[in-house]
């Protein structure tokens, strides 16, 4: 809660936050309720919450592990979407932007179940941009490896010997997903709708086929 309170105190204009269970579908419901109270309307939507509670092989994963991986990172972006569009966007239109990941387009070591999970968003997004066009737009990104704490263990001991196999020579930053949100979001993006556009520092076009 601090680190949120920290990071909406840099930010200009009216903001606001809650805490919340990104997995829990009523929690979703109060929140963006609380939104359009606060704020008069709900427009964009980035389901950008994630779980995942097992690293190493997915044969190895417990049935608790995984059922909680699915809460989060499929049945809870599901909910917001539903409490999101029910609530604002199906009479008033607007944008949704899911995060998946490039995990989720192919196997990776270590966070098999996780990517199975993202896979699952890429489709969620082309479904629900068959299903609420052309009032409402539905994209994904599929963030390549990002420095963030979530992601700490895949790049934090190996930085250097990662970055050096990538086009771009370093690792994601938090900013270079976010501006990608952005453009999504924006009028410059009107007539994109269930595309995945992948953010990955050319990690997926590079021979090796990515990091790991």
């Amino acid at each position: 809660m601090e680190a949120a309170a920290e990071t909406l105190a840099g930010l200009d204009g009216p903001v606001d936050w809650r805490v919340a269970h990104a997995g829990d579908p009523d929690q979703a419901v109060s929140c963006v309720a609380e939104t359009i109270e606060r704020f008069g309307g709900l427009d964009i939507l980035v389901n950008n919450a994630a779980a995942n509670p097992h690293f190493g092989p997915m044969i190895d994963i417990t049935r608790e592990q995984a059922v909680k991986t699915v809460e989060v990172n499929q049945l809870g972006l599901l909910a917001w979407c539903q409490a999101a569009y029910r609530a604002r966007l199906a009479e008033h239109g607007g944008s949704i932007v899911n995060i998946s990941s490039v995990g989720g387009l192919g196997p990776e070591p270590g966070i098999g179940w996780y990517n199975v999970t993202k896979a699952a968003v890429v489709h969620i997004t082309r479904q629900l941009a068959f299903e609420l066009g052309p009032s409402v737009r539905v994209n994904a990104l599929a963030p390549g490896l990002v420095k963030t704490d979530f992601a700490k263990v895949l790049w934090e001991t190996h930085e250097e010997r990662i970055a050096v196999r990538l086009p771009m020579r370093r690792l994601g930053l938090p900013d270079d997903i976010a501006t990608a949100a952005l453009f999504l979001v924006s009028e410059a993006a009107s007539w994109i709708t269930g595309q995945v556009i992948v953010v990955d520092g050319g990690a997926t076009a590079s021979p090796s086929g990515g990091v790991g």
